[in-house]
């Protein structure tokens, strides 16, 4: 089954999700975000979690990862495709742009990155060279080009902690280190899922310029609003990719 997992503008499927069930928000690892819903979506059967929960409660460095990946796993979810907010760093990554980033690099910190403790005792590693699914990630690209709205189709994104936006310098030196777009939710959900064989893409929504990428200051409002315009274009885009997905 796939899940979506619903970032920062996207709390709900809208009135064509029809619920069926939903997973208790208790796991062993606390509490996930919100509760887990099952249903239709236009004759497609999915998860649904909203990463911050009800009304955005939750921040991004508070989001408990673990417990939400766990939960989907439980559900019977094999694929993830999870939308996250994020700014941009290169010139193709203008606000409104929607992208499907291939790589990722990780500057958050103390937060519960494995589920692989070694609280049982063994020492496990995965492969994480390509951290998103090729076949998810065909899918959207596919979707969008039946839809008429362009996906940029690659893209590294740099994870930061949040909840403040970062300085200049620090977007600097991510520029150097090759990352095209920002956010504070893509790890380490992205890792988890792969821990629990679980394939996960990223719809990112660019929603500002990151920090001194040019002169303005960012503004909460012409985030909300590229944010808002970008939502508009998700919900068809992941739709027509659910239908595209391999059985």
């Amino acid at each position: 089954m796939l899940a979506i997992i619903g970032g920062s503008g996207l709390y709900s499927l809208g009135d064509a999700f029809h619920l069926r069930d939903q997973v208790s928000r208790k796991t062993p690892y606390g509490d996930t975000s919100a509760d887990v819903l099952l249903g239709r979506w236009q004759e497609i059967d999915v998860a649904f979690l909203p990463r911050h929960g009800a009304g955005h409660r939750v921040p991004p460095h508070a989001v408990n990862y673990r417990a939400n990946i766990w939960a989907l796993k439980q559900a019977g979810v094999s694929k993830v495709i999870a939308i996250n907010a994020v700014g941009g760093i290169s010139s193709e990554m203008a606000p409104g742009t929607l992208a499907l980033p291939d790589q990722l690099i990780d500057y958050s910190s103390g937060r519960e990155h494995s589920f692989f403790d070694g609280a049982d005792g063994e020492v496990q590693h995965v492969d994480f060279s390509r951290p998103y699914s090729g076949v998810l990630r065909d899918c959207l690209e596919q979707a969008g080009v039946q839809l008429g709205c362009p996906v940029v189709a690659a893209g590294t994104y740099g994870s930061t902690n949040g909840p403040r936006f970062e300085t200049a310098a620090e977007i600097k030196r991510m520029q150097r280190d090759g990352c095209t777009i920002v956010g504070m939710t893509g790890m380490p959900e992205a890792a988890l899922a792969r821990e629990l064989e679980i394939d996960y893409a990223c719809l990112a929504v660019v929603v500002n310029w990151a920090a001194g990428i040019d002169d303005s200051e960012i503004s909460m409002p012409e985030i909300l609003a590229n944010l808002e315009r970008g939502i508009e274009q998700v919900r068809p885009l992941l739709h027509t990719a659910a239908r595209l997905l391999p059985a």
